[in-house]
């Protein structure tokens, strides 16, 4: 199967060509994990925009981009399959007298009764081009389903007791997030690439909020994130924003035709950016004016 991208500057050309500002590390990765075959494990801030990865090259690739969104108590049925239980159960009522049992069991455990999530999706894709696979919030999942996906993740296969093993059609592209807030195993970690993402720098901030948000200033851009460049310097926020806060709030200015920041105007529309009640309150007088760039007013208290 010929590799998706000849080259990282064909990577970076296909992000950009989706809108997605990437620096040449994140390419370089890229590039790597789809001509190697491997996962790629992108960790990080939150809303640094590590799932966007995954959006941008399946609409680059023009291919199907299957999303497993990771939480507590995700088990192997909810990700793989499941029987679909009250179609076999009226089918068995129905033909329990025409069929033997042996017979009837056969097919109420046959493919049309099976019903594919996620993972089984993307092992059974036959495409023109492989799906790509985002497994969202890994670190949200318990270790048990870590541990799960090993085998997926290193075969690319899995078994269904009733149908046998199920070998990937074609090798999905896989592409594993992560928020860090707790360590994946060492043996999820060496079976993938990996790379990290932090906040963006300002000038690469207001790139993307340009791109982003159709009608925004760039006095008013570069406002937006000289503040979201302070606050993420500071150590005493409960919550610090990520891209997607300052994405959220600049549409917000627009859409309210505000052409500067303000303190009443932060103060008024900082739901925007902080989502925690400490947060918000801490927004009192030098905290809030050092922010602005204010000199005269003193640090983050």
């Amino acid at each position: 199967m010929a590799v998706p991208f000849e080259s990282v500057e064909a990577v970076l050309d296909a992000l950009n060509g989706q809108e997605y500002i990437a620096e040449r590390d994140l390419a370089l990765a890229v590039y790597l994990a789809t001509s190697l075959r491997k996962p790629l494990l992108v960790e990080g801030e939150p809303g640094c925009g590590k799932t966007e990865i995954a959006k941008a090259l399946a609409a680059a690739l023009g291919t199907e981009l299957i999303r497993l969104q990771c939480y507590e108590g995700l088990d192997a049925n909810a990700a793989l399959y499941e029987w679909d239980y009250p179609k076999q159960l009226l089918t068995i009522r129905i033909q329990e007298r025409e069929k033997n049992p042996q017979a009837l069991e056969r097919e109420v455990f046959s493919e049309r009764f099976l019903l594919e999530r996620p993972l089984l999706h993307a092992l059974r894709a036959d495409g023109p081009s492989p799906p790509v696979l985002l497994i969202d919030e890994l670190d949200r999942a318990d270790e048990e389903f870590e541990g799960f996906l090993l085998e997926i993740l290193s075969d690319f296969q899995i078994t269904v007791p009733e149908l046998g093993t199920i070998r990937a059609r074609t090798i999905p592209i896989v592409i594993i997030t992560s928020n860090r807030t707790r360590e994946l195993s060492d043996a999820l970690k060496r079976r993938c690439l990996y790379l990290y993402i932090g906040y963006p720098k300002p000038e690469k901030e207001l790139e993307i909020l340009k791109r982003k948000v159709p009608g925004l200033s760039g006095p008013l851009g570069e406002q937006i994130c000289s503040f979201m460049a302070r606050v993420r310097a500071g150590e005493e926020w409960a919550k610090r924003p990520g891209v997607s806060e300052s994405l959220d709030w600049a549409r917000g200015l627009v859409a309210l035709h505000e052409p500067n920041l303000t303190p009443s105007l932060v103060r008024a529309t900082a739901g925007f950016v902080f989502k925690e009640v400490e947060d918000l309150r801490a927004l009192e007088g030098g905290t809030l004016e050092s922010l602005l760039g204010n000199p005269e007013a003193g640090g983050p208290r």
